[in-house]
């Protein structure tokens, strides 16, 4: 079964530095219906105007990860991340994906990095295995070439074949797909598959998606999809209930 979220039907939040589309319900949109996927809670379409962006802030018991389209995103948080001398630089570019394990608690900022242009990234909230883990943060990159007319693995809960570690049942697939560039691949028919098209068209499954559209596929053997026309799409393979 194939339940089609359209991109206009999502929450839209316009703060003037920051405009978000909502997938799930999040901050003032909340609709009952769409509360999230399985273990998949958030996914904010944000875009963040130059010189602005979010400010010190707190998170526990989440994974979050972010997916940078445009622009760049500066990331600083209270393990050090961001800062001079810290592990990572803090800036995640277009092909970056970073992910953050809130765990026990962590307070971090993130701002638009580029002075010119608008920093366009997907926030993107999965509920963890287990509360109270330890504060964790991960950074890796994977090139467009890699995700060229297939699905690329870029998180995991095992972090297997070089993707991110999340510590949720649940993964996390992208790829790009154009004119006769096709994928096809199982699903296990006890899980949640959920399809979210990042920008252009697509095809998945005899349904067609334009940017910003999703699909949620319940009790289906395979999943398809062809037919694009510039796109980037995830993936997310997920546990059926939280």
């Amino acid at each position: 079964m194939l339940t089609l979220r359209k991109s206009a039907d999502r929450g839209y939040a316009d703060h003037g530095w920051l405009k978000s589309f909502h997938s799930f319900s999040f901050a003032d949109y909340h609709d009952p219906r769409h509360m999230g996927v399985g273990n998949l809670r958030v996914i904010n379409d944000d875009r963040i105007a130059p010189g602005t962006g979010f400010g010190t802030h707190g998170h526990r018991d989440m994974e979050i990860v972010s997916y940078v389209l445009d622009g760049a995103l500066a990331h600083k948080d209270s393990m050090g991340n961001g800062a001079a001398g810290g592990a990572h630089a803090g800036v995640i570019l277009p092909g970056d994906v970073q992910r953050m394990s809130a765990g026990t608690g962590v307070q971090h900022s993130e701002f638009n990095h580029d002075p010119a242009r608008t920093t366009h990234f997907l926030q993107i909230w999965i509920l963890p295995r287990e509360r109270g883990i330890a504060p964790g943060y991960e950074q890796k990159r994977f090139d467009a070439a890699a995700k060229r007319g297939q699905l690329v693995l870029v998180a995991s809960d095992d972090g297997r074949a070089g993707s991110l570690t999340i510590h949720a049942d649940a993964s996390i697939h992208a790829g790009l797909f154009d004119g006769d560039e096709r994928a096809e691949v199982a699903l296990d028919p006890k899980r949640l598959a959920y399809v979210h098209l990042v920008r252009g068209a697509l095809v998945v499954n005899g349904q067609r998606l334009e940017g910003g559209d999703a699909v949620t596929l319940r009790d289906e053997p395979r999943l398809v999809l062809e037919q694009g026309k510039d796109a980037e799409v995830l993936v997310f393979d997920l546990a059926p209930s939280a």
